[in-house]
């Protein structure tokens, strides 16, 4: 039996950015509070929790004074800025660069749309669809899927972007509807705005999946991100569970299993996937144990 952890899953650079500056604070003995779950991934927010990370919702948050508050790899709209700035709350700011940079672009984009509609490829209701939608004061359209875009003013401008974790080829496809279908006359603009390190692990991702019999893929299910990479190894592996901790590996799925590969979302810690690989030995270590205990028991005679 062969057990292998992706070498390219785990925390993307934004996570990894946001939760050192999490454990340099916390480790110099201060109070932090963190603006929403500071990953996807609920085994690790509980890990920073017992550190001391005390995590508020944007309600709690309205009623902070005189705090230090970590803004997430996700990103927050200017409401959030303006709020601290009126209550005295220190923000230490871990939005990714590839965020903010996005940030930055919708904004541009927004006050010189004029007549035209911003469109945002993303999750509704998404903490960084939240953030870019705050850059246009509530006046970007977001769009999930192509029944949402059917529903876009094509006799209008539009001007598209992706939240950064979505799926290249779903960004393309709705490109190809918008080109399609906008009125002669109207200008239709595409952006680039797919975070690379992520949509690459896409491809790398299936590559490691068809090289196992069984993927155990961990990540949060609130994970957008998990979501996508886990619907690309099941595409090639039907073979393939998704799971949150290695509590919830079934010892059924290790039988006749000669290969399995242990992979995970851009919100998954490497620690949390090493502990599934030592759940996948333990499992098997028993369960030869039980073989030769079973075929070292004296047969009854008849």
């Amino acid at each position: 039996m062969t057990i292998e952890i992706d070498s390219g899953s785990g925390f993307c650079f934004g996570v990894t950015t946001a939760i050192n500056k999490a454990e340099e604070e916390l480790k110099a003995g201060k109070t932090l509070y963190c603006l929403g779950d500071i990953v996807h991934n609920g085994i690790e927010v509980e890990r920073l929790a017992h550190k001391g990370l005390i995590t508020i919702d944007h309600e709690q948050f309205q009623q902070l004074h005189d705090a230090t508050v970590l803004l997430r790899a996700h990103g927050e709209p200017p409401s959030t800025y303006e709020t601290a700035q009126r209550n005295n709350i220190t923000i230490i700011d871990a939005t990714c660069p590839v965020v903010l940079a996005l940030q930055r672009r919708v904004k541009r984009q927004w006050e010189k749309a004029q007549d035209g509609q911003v469109v945002i490829f993303g999750k509704k209701g998404h903490a960084e669809v939240l953030g870019l939608v705050g850059q246009t004061h509530g006046g970007a359209i977001v769009v999930e899927n192509i029944d949402d875009v059917r529903h876009l003013d094509f006799s209008r401008s539009i001007f598209l972007f992706s939240q950064t974790t979505k799926s290249l080829s779903a960004y393309r496809d709705i490109i190809a509807y918008i080109q399609a279908h906008i009125a002669d006359g109207c200008a239709f603009e595409s952006f680039d705005t797919i975070c690379r390190s992520v949509a690459n692990r896409m491809p790398n991702i299936a590559d490691f999946a068809a090289c196992h019999e069984l993927v155990l893929f961990v990540a949060g299910r609130k994970s957008s991100n998990g979501r996508v990479l886990f619907a690309e190894c099941s595409r090639v592996n039907a073979n393939s569970h998704q799971i949150e901790s290695q509590d919830e590996i079934r010892p059924e799925w290790l039988d006749g299993i000669q290969s399995v590969g242990i992979c995970g979302a851009t919100s998954t810690p490497k620690w949390l996937m090493e502990q599934c690989a030592k759940k996948v030995k333990k499992l098997l270590e028993t369960d030869s144990s039980s073989l030769q205990a079973e075929s070292s028991r004296p047969k009854s005679s008849t």
